[in-house]
């Protein structure tokens, strides 16, 4: 017998054992409780998500007065078609481009460059990896305190210093932007110095070791391996930072004076969202400003992932 014989008959003989299925009621009951484990999850993205999402569709279409005492109308697209022809919104759009466009790539190229230095073992780099990474447990609130008071020209660091530009950096329309980017650039670069630190302690010794005896500079090393091995680091890193940069305007709502010809210079949609709400108290306009900065960072995203996704290496 040859051995395709023996198997045909081993298998054609052999009982199949099959399993036993579950009665139906005893499967719905696994259904509704999965279900009871997600309901208060899905309560909370009901009343913080998805809620807001369509109230402020709703706004986006009625023409809110300052008055409470006053109805909304119905005014359908009208609002975004003045807002999408207003220089207000050129001028907030360019700014918001501007500044996410000085932050995010400064800003994580900073904390890359932190992260590599604070992975050496040298004596001493924990302090220096706290020192780097201070940035994330202050608020925003906080840093545009300290730097508004650093560059206060009665007070400020710059006095100190000799140097004293007039107008001051703040009040000029010049360099109130720079300003206020300075400010990001520092926020944002200790959650990236975290975010490297954590790639690059993921990146496996020995590859690099490798390297380094095959006669590999350590320029090499970084461009050729380090860069590679980091890619998903990168990735999420520019995606999360440019969405914390497109929603940034405290630190022009605290440093930079209300109502100054500065303001202007350094306004951005979320900082017109605030304005509408706080200081016009236009809900259908800000809703509209939400409504188009949602979708800018939507489009971006996209565009990232579309370009970058697939230069993303995964390989341990």
């Amino acid at each position: 017998m040859s051995i395709a014989e023996f198997v045909e008959e081993f298998e054609g003989s052999a009982a199949v054992v099959r399993p036993k299925r579950r009665p139906r009621r005893f499967r719905l009951g696994e259904s509704l409780l999965g279900y009871a484990f997600i309901l208060p999850a899905l309560i909370m993205i009901g009343l913080w998500a998805i809620y807001p999402m369509v109230e402020n569709f709703f706004l986006a279409t009625r023409e809110v007065p300052p008055s409470p005492v006053f109805p909304s109308r119905s005014v359908g697209l009208a609002q975004f078609t003045g807002l999408l022809s207003s220089q207000t919104f050129l001028d907030a759009l360019k700014g918001t481009m501007y500044y996410t466009v000085m932050v995010v790539p400064i800003g994580g190229a900073l904390g890359l460059a932190m992260a590599v230095f604070a992975h050496q073992k040298l004596k001493g780099v924990t302090i220096y990896r706290l020192i780097f990474s201070s940035t994330v447990a202050t608020s925003a609130a906080v840093v545009s305190v300290i730097f508004g008071t650093y560059l206060n020209p009665a007070t400020g660091l710059l006095r100190w210093l000799g140097v004293n530009p007039t107008p001051p950096l703040v009040q000029n329309p010049t360099w109130a932007m720079p300003m206020m980017a300075l400010v990001g650039i520092w926020g944002f670069m200790g959650a990236a110095f975290i975010l490297f630190s954590a790639g690059l302690q993921s990146i496996p010794d020995d590859v690099v070791e490798a390297a380094r005896i095959d006669g590999a500079s350590a320029w090499t090393i970084f461009r050729r391996i380090t860069l590679p091995l980091l890619s998903p680091t990168i990735f999420f890193c520019g995606i999360v930072g440019t969405s914390t940069a497109l929603l940034t305007f405290q630190q022009m709502n605290i440093i930079v004076t209300a109502g100054s010809a500065t303001q202007a210079k350094v306004n951005t949609l979320a900082y017109m969202i605030f304005q509408e709400i706080f200081y016009n108290n236009n809900q259908g306009l800000a809703a509209c400003y939400a409504i188009v900065l949602f979708g800018i960072m939507a489009v971006l995203g996209i565009i990232q992932y579309l370009l970058f996704s697939r230069r993303v290496h995964y390989g341990n």
